[in-house]
């Protein structure tokens, strides 16, 4: 049933979000179905208003001025199953899914494809976006397609998992395209039975601890371990827990050339790095970051690194959208002087 447009004004946008930090929104709507969606954009057009689309809040720093336009918070729901080719599944998730439940709902269907992303908070929509992924795996493995809004076109589109553009952390959707579709649902194709992927020393490393207390490493032992060295590292989302308060890893690992981890190495012996099938290296920006003097546990003002995980930045309580930009800018700064390498951050910024 078509409902009416519920348009609200100066809704606070931080509590939106995992950081919890950032002004107010001058307008804002929930949309739970395409028709709403539709029409949140024919009023944002018809009102000549900017537009920012709101899902999970786990990896965005929204402006202490807030957005002056409309925040679209898209809450289309809904998790189906359907048999595809060789043994395998479809699952579709509607884009307002929390993330998290899709994974457990795919891991007690014994599905597997997604088990090593347990844990990361946010919404579905919002995985084909960053081609999230953690552990070994990236949701680019999975996809089949994404279901859009085309803002250019103003239709609806079946977009595949080659016309996403997928690399590590990218997609059109944040790069060549970025802004122009908004992501409704997305099908993932699962192995049924199939056996989990363990391709992370970390990972393999807490899976032979629990084999030696008698687990076996299935589908649901992955997720288990998963969350649980997530939940060490103040990755999974805790209202208890002021390390989680946090838009999860805030820079991407940079990928740089055999000469640039040349000079890395001239200054420190022995770097780690993982090896990309295009012949470039993945540095730990955590290493980097280490290196250059931000310890886990460091304190800026009201903000500062998890004292977990060197790739997060929290909100001691109190901070600011400025705060947070501060100490992100010292981190790039420090690495880059010291290290000649770039690091980009992960979060969406929004109102800057």
């Amino acid at each position: 049933m078509e409902q009416e447009l519920n348009i609200q004004k100066n809704v606070a946008l931080a509590p939106f979000t995992t950081l919890g930090v950032g002004g107010p929104a001058h307008l804002f709507t929930n949309v739970d179905d395409e028709f709403g969606l539709m029409q949140a954009f024919e009023f944002a057009q018809k009102n000549n208003l900017e537009i920012f689309v709101l899902g999970g809040g786990s990896n965005v720093l929204i402006s202490d001025n807030g957005f002056q336009g409309l925040v679209i918070r898209v809450g289309v729901r809904g998790i189906s199953l359907s048999d595809a080719n060789e043994g395998n599944v479809d699952l579709t998730a509607g884009a307002g899914e929390i993330w998290d439940d899709v994974v457990r709902y795919a891991v007690e269907n014994d599905l597997a494809g997604i088990e090593c992303m347990s844990g990361i908070p946010g919404l579905v929509g919002g995985t084909p976006v960053q081609n999230v992924g953690a552990y070994g795996q990236e949701v680019s493995e999975t996809v089949v397609s994404v279901r859009c809004y085309d803002r250019r076109d103003g239709a609806m589109i079946e977009l595949t998992n080659a016309e996403c553009g997928f690399s590590y952390r990218t997609s059109i959707f944040n790069t060549s395209e970025k802004g122009r579709y908004v992501v409704l649902s997305v099908v993932f194709r699962l192995k049924k039975g199939g056996t989990p992927k363990l391709a992370y020393p970390e990972l393999v490393k807490e899976l032979e601890n629990a084999e030696r207390k008698g687990v076996s490493s299935d589908l649901k032992a992955v997720r288990e371990a998963v969350v649980k060295i997530r939940r060490r590292k103040s990755m999974v989302i805790d209202p208890d827990d002021l390390n989680s308060r946090s838009a999860g890893s805030f820079f991407k690992n940079p990928i740089v050339t055999e000469d640039a981890l040349n000079s890395v190495r001239s200054i420190t012996p022995d770097p780690p790095f993982f090896p990309m099938s295009d012949g470039n290296v993945k540095l730990p920006a955590a290493w980097l970051i280490e290196q250059s003097g931000f310890h886990k546990g460091y304190i800026h003002g009201n903000v500062g690194i998890s004292e977990k995980h060197s790739l997060a930045i929290i909100n001691r309580g109190g901070a600011t959208a400025a705060e947070v930009v501060g100490l992100m800018t010292n981190i790039k700064d420090a690495v880059k002087e010291k290290f000649g390498v770039e690091l980009h951050p992960e979060p969406v910024f929004v109102g800057f």
